[in-house]
């Protein structure tokens, strides 16, 4: 009971605090005083800055299409053989590696452009395309036979032009021996593309062995 005493008599001794006044929260409501107007003065004042980011992308544009042109126009009065300013050349053949009967090659394909790579690049390139027809067995099936047509033509088409072309550009020594083994291939190409043409099976395994010998030989010459 004396604790509690004290514990009064403490109480009793603190002084007395003021009580606050209550403060009210009150919101602050921001009026817009704006000037009565028409709209047309917004979009005046809207307009230049449009105006002048529209003006900007077009400059951009016309700077990177001018760009392109120029570079363009360099790489066609550098004659590269990648770029073409006109329509696409129609190959042809400067050696004797057509059919004699016929004047051409059965498995042509007309409409393909053939960049001038140089006499590596086509030697490479029959390498790689003899490798790649040596790589069609797979195809030769009655359920795949109509995928090798236009595999077989498009193929043999490069062959054809690029075999003509290093013949040309090979030593004296070496064009009768290049120009065989060309006349070879294509002569039994052309029975393929033909054994395939009628979907005749039979054929077409017994002309693909055929050609399967002589795309070897192609490869080994081209290495």
């Amino acid at each position: 009971m004396a604790q509690l005493a004290n514990l009064n008599g403490i109480s009793e001794t603190l002084p007395v605090l003021p009580r606050l006044p209550s403060i009210q929260k009150t919101r602050k409501r921001v009026s817009i005083i704006g000037c009565l107007g028409n709209k047309k003065d917004h979009d005046v004042l809207e307009q230049p800055l449009q105006t002048t980011r529209r003006l900007a992308l077009g400059l951009a544009s016309i700077a990177l299409v001018g760009n392109n042109s120029s570079s363009g126009a360099a790489l066609a009065q550098g004659n590269n053989g990648f770029w073409l300013d006109g329509p696409l050349p129609v190959p042809s053949a400067d050696n004797k590696i057509a059919n004699e009967e016929t004047g051409t090659r059965s498995f042509l394909k007309n409409h393909l452009y053939m960049a001038d790579i140089g006499t590596k690049g086509r030697k490479y390139r029959l390498k790689k395309y003899a490798f790649d027809l040596l790589a069609m067995a797979d195809l030769i099936a009655q359920d795949t036979l109509n995928y090798v047509p236009k595999y077989l033509r498009l193929k043999s088409t490069f062959m054809y032009f690029d075999f003509d072309k290093v013949i040309t550009a090979a030593p004296v020594t070496e064009k009768q021996p290049l120009t065989d083994l060309a006349n070879r291939l294509f002569n039994t190409v052309e029975k393929l593309d033909g054994a395939v043409r009628r979907r005749n099976l039979s054929e077409t395994e017994t002309y693909y062995q055929d050609t399967t010998v002589i795309l070897q030989e192609v490869m080994d010459r081209m290495a």
